[in-house]
């Protein structure tokens, strides 16, 4: 009896020191190197925002920011990493709408995305655009529609990979348009935007970043984006809700995020800081040009958009009948 007491003083010592050195951390926060665990590969999108922002806010904290690489495995190895991490501010995660996606496409996740993160604040967004073959003979979302359903069975819509965002949204425009369209998945955005240029494919669904210089060129015809609001890089191009099918809405996102646990003085400083560093009128035109909106949140906010797109595609993998992995 005696000794059980020693242990569990020992384990209530433990903890409080734990506790006492945390809020301790909070104060003075942050006194030292933070890492950005980033899922995906150097030079992308997301790593090319996530570094913008964290040259910003590395010059305001005064203490430097390193971005790691983690790519493959789904974004697993790298969230995973940081769910297991001291939660002290000092390890982030790299979050995006690929972790909401990932949550329904894998059996078992060694970490439960929704109780061991804190997420901050959003980065920003991307936009996915509707991308028409210049034979194909429509000039917007109803003429699209219209068409198929003219045609049922007769087009195809090309996208990367199952389960990833741009194929997911192909499979809820298809949903929500009831149309008869094959979706077909393709290696890379490479592949993607090539075989829309040359006819392969009637149309494609693709984030904007990759695709802007084509479509500037005229290579094939953005006859929409899939967010709630038009791109403001193409102004003109109006957004797929507004132009045939509404309530659609399909956006892909960045956010860093915390391990759950992490004090929250500490998760409130670094909300201000990215905040104020997305609204940096330098940054913001940066990702702009990268096909990037720009855009901070709360802790709450960031949290419910995890939730939400979660359950959002969740629904819509079950539908098309995706296999979990």
């Amino acid at each position: 009896m005696i000794m059980q007491k020693k242990r569990w003083l020992a384990v209530g010592l433990a903890a409080l020191s734990l506790t006492m050195s945390l809020g301790a951390s909070a104060q003075d926060y942050p006194q030292k190197l933070i890492t950005i665990i980033v899922p995906f590969g150097p030079g992308g999108v997301a790593d090319l925002t996530v570094r913008l922002v964290a040259q910003k806010m590395a010059k305001s904290m005064g203490q430097p920011i390193i971005v790691e690489n983690r790519p493959g495995a789904g974004g697993i190895a790298a969230a995973n990493a940081v769910a297991k991490a001291r939660p002290d501010g000092y390890t982030l995660f790299l979050m995006s709408n690929g972790t909401a996606v990932s949550a329904n496409l894998f059996k078992k996740l060694p970490f439960d995305t929704q109780k061991d993160f804190a997420p901050i604040s959003t980065l920003g967004y991307f936009d996915l655009a509707l991308l028409v073959n210049k034979q194909v003979p429509v000039k917007s979302v109803a003429d699209f529609i219209a068409y198929a359903k003219a045609n049922p069975g007769k087009l195809n819509i090309g996208t990367i990979n199952r389960g990833s965002t741009q194929n997911l949204a192909a499979e809820l425009f298809v949903s929500m348009a009831g149309i008869d369209a094959l979706i077909v998945p393709y290696k890379g955005s490479p592949e993607v935007l090539t075989a829309t240029g040359t006819g392969e494919l009637n149309a494609s669904f693709e984030i904007l970043s990759p695709a802007l210089p084509q479509i500037k060129s005229g290579a094939f015809n953005a006859i929409a984006v899939t967010s709630a609001k038009r791109f403001g890089g193409l102004p003109n191009v109006p957004t797929v809700a507004e132009s045939g099918l509404p309530n659609y809405q399909a956006t892909s996102w960045n956010a860093l995020a915390a391990p759950a646990k992490t004090p929250q003085p500490v998760i409130d400083r670094l909300a201000r800081e990215i905040n104020a560093a997305v609204a940096d009128p330098d940054v913001k035109a940066r990702l702009l040009a990268l096909g990037i909106v720009a855009q901070g949140g709360t802790p709450a906010s960031t949290s419910k958009l995890l939730a939400t797109d979660t359950a959002k595609w969740g629904a819509v993998i079950a539908r098309a009948g995706i296999e979990k992995q």
